[in-house]
C-alpha cells in the first residue's frame, strides 16, 4: 500500500480536538459533557448578520473577487480606521478563516527551512501551519508564574538566527489570555527592526479586553510598517466561527501581491460568508457591551471557582477568553482522556484542552489545561462542581 507523506505522518492532532471521539461516546453513554476544550462561545451572533442571511437573494452563488469583494473590503478599512488603523482597501486580503489568513501570511513571506520565533505557550495550530510551509518554530517560554507576560527581549534576541524571518504574537493571546502592552509591542518593534523581520499579527481577540486595558496594534507601531502582517477574523468577535471568513491585512505591497497570487489558486473566500461579514460591520456597540460584560462575569466566576480547587492555579485573563490553569494532576492528557472515559458526576463530565500541545518545548505543560469560559453561568457553575470533584478522586492526583 502506499506510503502517507512525511508531513502527514509528522502533523500533530489538535488538543482542541483530538478528544472528540472519547466525547461523543461518553454523550452515547447518557453523560453531559461540559465543552471547555474549544473556544466556541454560546453568545448570539448579531442579528444584522443573521438577518443578511436570511435575505440573502442572490441567484447565483458566484466566485468572487481573488481579494475578496471590494465592497466589504472598503467598508472593513474603515473598521479598522475607526480604530486607529490607517489603511484602505487594497491593504486587505478576504480569506476563508483567519486560519488561511495565516498560512498563505507564511507561503507569501517564508522559504522552507526558515525560522519563526513565538512566545509559548501559542495557539497551537501555529505548529500545523508552519509543518505545512516547511517552516521550523522556535520558541520563548511564559510562564504561569508571571502570569504569561512577553518574556524578556533578552531572551528572544538569543533565539534569533540567519535562518529567523519572523516573529508571532497572539494579542489578546490565545491559550493565555494575557494582553501585551502598548510598551511590550513597542520593545518588540526595535528587535523587529534591528534584525529586519516580518511580525505577525494575530489581533483576533481584540474586542475582549478587560478591567481598563486597552488592545494597541502592532499596526499603529512606527518605523515597522512595512513588517507588519495583521492577521484577523470575523469568528470570534461576532460569535461566527462557523461563516469562516478571515482577512490579511499589511501595508508591504510585495507582500500583498504574493498572497493575491495564492489567493487565486484558491480561487475566493466564501461569498455567502463574506455577503454575512460585510453586514456584521453595521453591528451596534449594545452588543458588544453585552458580550463584554457577560465576558466578565464568565471570567470571574470561573477564575475564582478554579482558585478556591486545593492545588489549583488560574491567572485572570486580562483578554480573549481563556485562561491556562495549572492542576494537581500528573498528566494533563491523562486526566483530559480519563474525565472523558471513566469519570462522571451527576452524569455530567468535562472536557478540557490539554496544555501540552499549545507549547512546542517537550514536556511543558504536562500540568496544565486551557479552559475556554465560553458557556453561560449556569453551565459553568455545573462545570466548575464537576472538575472540583473529579479532582478529588482523580487516581493520578499530585
Amino acid at each position: 500500500m502506499p506510503q502517507i507523506s512525511e508531513k502527514g505522518m509528522a502533523m500533530p492532532s489538535s488538543p482542541i480536538r483530538k478528544l472528540v471521539p472519547f466525547a461523543d461516546k461518553a454523550k452515547e453513554r447518557g453523560i453531559k459533557v461540559y465543552h471547555l476544550n474549544i473556544g466556541q462561545p454560546d453568545i448570539q451572533t448579531p442579528d444584522v448578520a443573521l438577518q443578511a442571511l436570511k435575505t440573502c437573494n442572490e441567484k447565483v452563488i458566484e466566485y468572487t473577487h481573488s481579494a475578496g469583494n471590494i465592497s466589504y473590503r472598503k467598508k472593513l478599512a474603515k473598521y479598522y480606521q475607526n480604530i486607529g488603523i490607517n489603511i484602505d482597501e487594497n491593504n486587505i486580503m478576504i480569506t476563508t478563516g483567519g486560519s488561511e489568513a495565516i498560512t498563505i501570511a507564511f507561503m507569501s513571506t517564508l522559504n522552507p527551512g526558515d525560522e519563526i520565533i513565538i512566545p509559548e505557550p501559542f495557539y497551537a495550530n501555529y505548529t500545523a501551519f508552519a509543518l505545512m510551509c516547511g517552516v521550523k518554530v522556535k520558541t520563548v517560554t511564559s510562564s504561569i508564574e508571571n502570569n504569561f507576560a512577553l518574556p524578556p527581549i533578552s531572551e528572544i534576541e538569543k533565539v534569533i538566527t540567519p535562518h529567523t524571518k519572523g516573529i508571532v504574537i497572539v494579542n489578546p493571546n490565545n491559550p493565555t489570555g494575557y494582553l501585551y502592552s502598548k510598551e511590550e509591542l513597542e520593545q518588540l518593534a526595535v528587535i523587529v527592526k534591528k534584525h529586519d523581520l516580518y511580525l505577525y499579527a494575530d489581533e483576533v481577540y481584540r474586542e475582549f479586553c478587560y478591567d481598563g486595558y486597552k488592545h494597541f496594534s502592532t499596526m499603529q507601531l512606527a518605523g515597522i510598517e512595512q513588517n507588519v502582517i495583521l492577521l484577523d477574523s470575523v469568528s470570534k468577535r461576532y460569535s461566527e466561527c462557523g461563516l469562516r471568513v478571515g482577512a490579511l491585512v499589511t501595508r508591504n505591497k510585495e507582500v500583498m501581491a504574493a498572497a493575491l497570487k495564492f489567493g487565486m489558486a484558491r480561487l475566493c473566500a466564501p461569498a455567502i460568508g463574506q455577503i454575512v461579514a460585510e453586514a456584521s460591520l453595521d453591528t451596534p456597540a449594545e452588543y458588544f457591551e453585552s458580550v463584554y460584560n457577560e465576558y466578565i462575569e464568565r471570567r470571574d466566576f470561573m477564575v475564582e471557582a478554579l482558585n478556591k480547587m486545593p492545588g489549583v492555579v488560574c491567572p485572570k485573563p486580562r483578554g480573549a477568553f481563556y485562561a491556562v490553569v495549572k492542576l494537581p494532576v500528573d498528566d494533563a492528557d491523562t486526566f483530559a482522556k480519563w474525565l472523558l472515559e471513566e469519570f462522571e458526576y451527576n452524569k455530567q463530565t468535562v472536557m478540557v484542552a490539554p496544555a501540552s500541545g499549545f507549547y512546542s518545548t517537550p514536556g511543558l505543560g504536562k500540568d496544565e489545561v486551557r479552559i475556554a469560559y465560553v458557556l453561560k453561568i449556569e453551565e459553568l457553575k455545573g462545570a466548575m462542581e464537576t472538575l472540583a470533584k473529579a479532582l478529588e478522586v482523580y487516581p493520578g492526583r499530585v
